[in-house]
């Protein structure tokens, strides 16, 4: 059977397993085991948080478990904001025209504007699954878990939700962003910065794990809100 939950501190082993195998460009989860344990610590603080009301740097992590095997096979994860202890960048990609009605001149030209236009946004991120496992409609499963959850705890998140999608690499782990813009204002290889985390590109819960202390505690939390039980 398949099972998503939050993820768990004795995860860091096939939390790194998975890691190794993401490739070039996945930010949010890299073969480093301090980032992958700092990463751990967060999610389960933040799931064992109570009393929360709005969000702000809460960071949910789920995995996919093989109940036959015991084998963590995906990821998903949420941000319960981005940008408020760290600046959150994106590009937009925009157009300038130059023209003259006199001179028969008419040029559009492409423009990408550095903003922070998404901070303080909920992100929905780290989807990831192992390729033996990639059918059975268990990469739909780990997607719309994030929605699962974030339905059920809407305080925890905002309206607005974005993700960012993995960009272009060839073979040889090359961007054509990254030489083409990146390289230009760091002094590292994307692969290096993908390690370090530098710059930043960067359950739902089932039954039979309803002992994971985090999930217990929200589900308890909103289901003595919907039946009208006092704390």
């Amino acid at each position: 059977m398949m099972v998503i939950r939050p993820i768990c501190q004795n995860d860091l082993k096939s939390l790194y397993r998975l890691a190794e195998k993401t490739g070039v460009g996945f930010t949010s989860l890299v073969s480093d085991e301090a980032i992958l344990q700092k990463k751990i610590d967060g999610a389960v603080r933040s799931f064992n948080k109570e009393n929360v009301t709005a969000p702000h740097n809460e960071d949910y992590l789920m995995v996919l478990e093989d109940t036959t095997t015991g084998d963590i096979v995906g990821t998903c994860g949420i941000l319960a904001t981005v940008g408020l202890d760290e600046p959150f960048y994106s590009y937009h990609l925009g157009t300038i025209t130059h023209a003259s009605r006199e001179l028969g001149v008419h040029n559009a030209v492409p423009t990408l504007i550095l903003n922070n236009d998404f901070t303080g946004f909920s992100e929905i991120c780290t989807l990831f699954l192992e390729e033996d496992y990639r059918h059975s409609k268990n990469g739909q499963l780990l997607s719309k878990a994030r929605f699962m959850f974030m339905a059920q705890f809407p305080e925890r998140f905002t309206e607005k939700v974005f993700a960012e999608m993995r960009g272009v690499s060839n073979e040889d782990g090359v961007s054509p962003l990254w030489e083409s813009l990146g390289r230009h204002f760091f002094l590292y290889r994307l692969q290096r910065s993908r390690r370090t985390d530098f710059p930043r590109q960067q359950a739902v819960y089932c039954g039979t794990h309803a002992e994971q202390p985090g999930v217990r505690k929200l589900a308890t939390k909103r289901s003595k809100r919907r039946t009208g039980a006092s704390a």
